[in-house]
């Protein structure tokens, strides 16, 4: 997958000069498509725009394995703010990612169905290892939960066997069931019990400390002590003046 890093255009009237940042090969079809009937329609913001929603729609299609609800979302998302319908900016939107990635958005999810479809059981038992790898992560790693680290370990996995995350992660799922005799879920459960929750806690542990610590937090206090010392006190009348 691509990514887009930054956009910039310099041009004046007779010259457009477009500086991306692509994977090598990818600055070509980004050309060709600003070339294309649907970019020339568009000014050069538009076309940041909508090329960066084929971006997102491409990791959508990886993610998932389906586009058409973000696709849909997006396209009226897009034109809200143009002269064109959702109808218009969804034709664009597709003609767009056809000239970048080379191919259709149906024709990139059929791809990753079939290759998925013709896993070898040798590669579909890698998925205990990503997943048996979620305690480790968890563990060693960047403080993190369970969902988000099984997320990171269904796109490595995703990315090595080129089929989508969501595919990656129900064979991690059933892989370590077959495994483990538990569900991947219910050790994730114990997993974020044991060590995410913990470790979220000391770090509010370690804030509330910090913030008692702070200069700041000990300016208020000096503040507070000090007004209510400069306060004017009301003397209590003693029994001599009760009369």
């Amino acid at each position: 997958m691509s990514y887009i890093v930054h956009f910039m255009y310099s041009f004046d009237e007779r010259n457009i000069d477009m500086n991306y940042y692509y994977e090598p090969g990818e600055n070509e079809r980004v050309a060709n498509a600003r070339e294309s009937f649907s970019g020339r329609l568009l000014t050069n913001r538009q076309f940041e725009e909508a090329l960066a929603l084929t971006h997102i729609l491409e990791r959508e299609i990886q993610r998932s394995g389906a586009f058409k609800d973000k696709l849909g979302d997006y396209a009226y998302a897009f034109a809200r703010s143009e002269r064109f319908d959702a109808v218009k900016a969804e034709s664009v939107l597709r003609d767009l990612f056809k000239e970048r990635t080379g191919q259709t958005m149906n024709q990139m999810r059929e791809g990753y169905v079939e290759i998925q479809e013709k896993l070898t059981e040798d590669q579909r038992r890698v998925g205990y290892d990503f997943a048996a790898a979620v305690g480790d992560l968890m563990e060693n790693g960047a403080k993190m939960s369970f969902g988000r680290a099984v997320a990171h370990q269904s796109q490595q996995m995703a990315a090595e066997l080129g089929i989508t995350d969501a595919a990656a992660r129900s064979i991690m799922a059933e892989e370590f069931e077959a495994v483990e005799q538990q569900s991947l879920w219910d050790w994730g459960k114990q997993l974020d019990q044991d060590i995410y929750r913990p470790q979220i806690e000391a770090e509010k542990e370690e804030r509330a400390q910090a913030k008692s610590r702070s200069p700041e937090a000990s300016g208020e206090a000096g503040s507070e002590r000090r007004a209510r010392s400069s306060a004017p006190r009301t003397r209590t009348r003693g029994p001599e003046m009760r009369r």
